[in-house]
């Protein structure tokens, strides 16, 4: 039966986020093993001179991987590191080829793994192929409608016919928009492809804290979930929301009586319906002023003034 997994995979399991302490007991290199992906540590013993972008073969729980190094020993101060995997050796012009010459097999590879897929009628689409370092494990992305698939016979097969150790992992919506990439609708490349390594939580009530239209095709992203940007602004949001009126708010004056018809958080404004058909837009601090005013003279107003 499948199992499903992130598309960032843990290659480092026994310590992918070092504590930070005061001080450093061994060198420590922060290493990417994809764009945008999870950053893991290893120990630099023997490579203190890396540098960021430079490429380096380590030793991972899943074999030996090439990935660039983003953080250089010395940039990381932390206290336990509890037996962290080494650096084997810096990414030679062999090791480059190599990664580049199974790159070219993997989009046949992924041709070939759909016909085998259809050919076993199960219900799940292969979306992206991909080696380790060394060719000898092809790992297969795909996604489903089921929860669980069961693809022993599918993989018995590929395994034959690649003649490789093949590795099937069931991802959701937003990894294979991760592993895919695009544009959204923004005009700007994917974030989850670009440069966020994990998803956060996101939850309608993101948007509705920022007033926009609860329209699924206004605040989704082509993975067809909720837009990861929504949690970017929400503190924010919430924050100049506080002591604003909510749409309904009543208010009483000179002019008449009138209703908050539409709130704007970013300008801090207000726009009122009048009774007599007229409609001003006032800042927040002013409406409240307005009611505080309209309390003072005679009492509170029969809604009060909303948090």
């Amino acid at each position: 039966m499948s199992e499903t997994h992130a598309a960032n995979e843990d290659l480092n399991p026994i310590d992918p986020a070092p504590h930070v302490g005061d001080g450093l007991d061994e060198p420590v290199v922060g290493i990417r093993f994809r764009r945008a992906g999870r950053i893991y540590f290893f120990d630099s013993t023997g490579f203190d001179d890396l540098g960021a972008g430079d490429q380096v073969v380590v030793e991972t729980a899943r074999g030996q991987e090439m990935g660039h190094v983003v953080m250089a020993p010395g940039q990381l101060v932390q206290t336990e590191t509890n037996a962290l995997k080494p650096i084997l050796r810096r990414a030679t012009e062999d090791d480059r080829a190599l990664r580049d010459r199974l790159k070219l097999d993997e989009a046949d590879l992924l041709v070939k793994s759909r016909e085998l897929i259809a050919g076993h009628n199960l219900p799940m689409k292969a979306v992206v192929a991909e080696h380790n370092f060394d060719g000898t494990r092809l790992t297969i992305y795909f996604v489903s409608e089921k929860n669980r698939v069961d693809f022993r016979a599918l993989v018995r097969e590929m395994a034959k016919a690649f003649r490789k150790r093949v590795l099937l992992r069931q991802i959701g919506p937003r990894d294979e928009a991760k592993l895919l990439g695009g544009i959204d609708r923004c005009g700007r490349e994917l974030c989850c492809t670009s440069w966020m390594p994990e998803f956060q939580p996101i939850s309608i009530r993101m948007a509705k804290n920022q007033r926009l239209p609860l329209n699924p095709s206004e605040i989704s992203g082509v993975c067809g979930k909720l837009l990861c940007c929504l949690s970017f602004e929400d503190e924010q949001y919430m924050s100049a929301s506080k002591g604003m009126p909510k749409i309904g708010a009543k208010l009483t004056s000179a002019v008449g009586r009138g209703r908050v018809v539409d709130v704007n958080v970013l300008t801090q404004k207000v726009t009122i319906a009048w009774e007599t058909g007229s409609r001003v837009e006032v800042h927040a601090d002013e409406f409240k002023d307005l009611r505080e005013r309209r309390n003072r003279a005679f009492g509170e107003d029969e809604v009060p003034t909303p948090d």
